[in-house]
């Protein structure tokens, strides 16, 4: 049920409550209005009627007895028909109670109208005068008669109109009680029925309220029940979709967390290698015994600035002077030992040193580029590290003359890199390159990683990424000065 649809069902009952009571006053009302508009119109027709009675007919009949005026002259017949008219009329819409007086006044007026033909009879005969004056006596009496029941018929309507108006005023009465406990009883319902609507309403929300407190102070496990509020059921829905992704968010990024950290560690434990410690020791042992001060000063201090950027106390994020300072002194060290079978260039512009990378992205492909391309070519070969500017990303390259990779090795190695997972043991091909073709993935999040491409001429690896300044990444990551 929707909110809207359950308060207009409460208006409605609301309105129910106090409009049919209205109607049914009003009807009453208007039926005692006309009930009593019809009896004084017949109080009033019958009050119009007694002159033509009492006076009328019998002043007639004298001018006629008289020798006034003729039968015809004196309208005498039409105003027995008249009355006689109107008597009926009255009698058809008069109650059963005043039916009566005019019935028989009906009848009497038949009465009086047998003396005025006996009267006519008597001047058409030539009769007396005096026997005309008595009969003249007996309509005067006979309508005085008539006239005393028209008088008993309007006193019944009074008493009529009286006991209707008392009814009228007890129905009133009645009605204005009726209609406050009415007001009250729908006073208490809409009273009701708001808190049932509020109630209906706001249990959701708390509801709602409850479990985005909830999701927030990371439970991720909480979740909305179904609701029966039409506008609030999408909202629930939606909210229970969030939920399941900020959850599945959750956990993605624990595994993304746990494998970067795989990743880095693989990735760290491969520079701390300890054959390549040892190689760089024994080559320090025979410099010192061969008397060479100076080279083994600077393999000391390469092997100690490679181990040094390597740990970067702990910081993920270093300047790219530091990661230009870290390949050189990884190359200083490896031209010691490899001598004349390796050549290498750094061509790095200042204008990058100031950004920030994640550590340990190139060291990696150098390496590869050494063990996996130029050792094993006859004759040795030449590695270039690279980097330029492109808009507010940075493109890094590392190439190698070496004897590269024929397309089903390099078709298996893209395909490894493709995979979200850490290399836990070496492959022929690409134990650093996976790894930090992941972490750029995962770090930087972009879809793209490493780009690789070898042939027989050699290998470049190289790859894209933001620039980015210490101010932008102070607040979220540990930094190395």
């Amino acid at each position: 049920m929707s909110i809207a649809s359950r308060i207009k069902g409460m208006g409605w009952q609301i309105l129910l409550l106090l409009i049919v009571p209205v109607i049914v006053s009003v009807s009453l009302m208007l039926v005692f209005s006309i009930r009593y508009s019809r009896s004084m119109e017949r109080m009033g027709a019958v009050a119009a009627l007694k002159p033509v009675v009492s006076d009328g007919i019998p002043g007639a009949v004298w001018r006629v007895v008289s020798g006034r005026e003729t039968m015809t002259e004196s309208q005498t017949y039409a105003l027995i028909a008249q009355a006689d008219e109107t008597m009926e009329t009255i009698t058809r819409t008069s109650d059963e109670n005043g039916k009566l007086e005019l019935i028989i006044a009906r009848r009497t007026m038949d009465t009086l109208q047998q003396y005025v033909d006996r009267i006519r009879d008597s001047i058409l005969q030539g009769g007396r005068v005096t026997e005309n004056e008595q009969v003249l006596a007996e309509i005067r009496d006979v309508a005085g008669l008539v006239v005393s029941m028209l008088n008993d018929y309007i006193t019944g309507e009074i008493n009529s109109a009286a006991a209707m108006s008392a009814r009228l005023n007890q129905v009133a009465l009645y009605t204005a009680v009726f209609e406050v406990l009415l007001a009250l009883f729908a006073m208490l319902m809409a009273s009701h029925a708001a808190r049932s609507t509020v109630r209906f309403v706001r249990q959701p929300i708390q509801m709602l309220e409850s479990v985005t407190a909830r999701l927030a102070e990371g439970d991720m496990r909480a979740r909305l029940p179904t609701t029966n509020v039409e506008e609030l059921w999408n909202l629930t829905g939606q909210v229970n979709i969030m939920a399941d992704n900020l959850d599945t968010m959750m956990q993605q990024r624990i595994r993304d967390e746990r494998t970067l950290k795989k990743a880095e560690l693989r990735t760290l434990q491969a520079q701390i290698n300890p054959h390549f410690l040892y190689n760089t020791l024994d080559a320090i042992v025979w410099k010192a015994e061969a008397g060479e001060q100076a080279e083994v000063i600077q393999l000391t201090r390469a092997l100690s600035d490679f181990f040094r950027i390597s740990l970067s106390s702990g910081a993920d994020w270093i300047p790219i002077s530091q990661e230009k300072k870290h390949i050189a002194g990884y190359l200083s060290i490896q031209k010691t030992r490899y001598r004349d079978i390796l050549d290498y260039e750094i061509d790095i512009p200042e204008e990058m040193h100031d950004y920030y990378i994640l550590k340990l992205l190139l060291q990696p492909l150098v390496e590869n580029a050494l063990y996996h391309g130029i050792k094993y070519k006859r004759g040795g070969g030449r590695i270039l590290v690279s980097g330029k500017m492109e808009g507010k990303h940075m493109l890094f390259s590392v190439s190698d003359t070496g004897k590269g990779m024929d397309a089903e090795t390099l078709a298996a190695l893209q395909a490894r890199m493709a995979e979200k997972q850490v290399v836990q043991t070496p492959p022929l091909h690409g134990f650093g390159l996976a790894n930090v073709n992941l972490r750029i993935r995962l770090y930087y999040n972009q879809a793209e990683g490493l780009h690789i491409e070898s042939g027989a001429d050699g290998t470049r690896v190289s790859f894209c990424v933001p620039c980015r300044t210490r101010e932008e990444i102070e607040n979220d990551q540990s930094l190395s000065g």
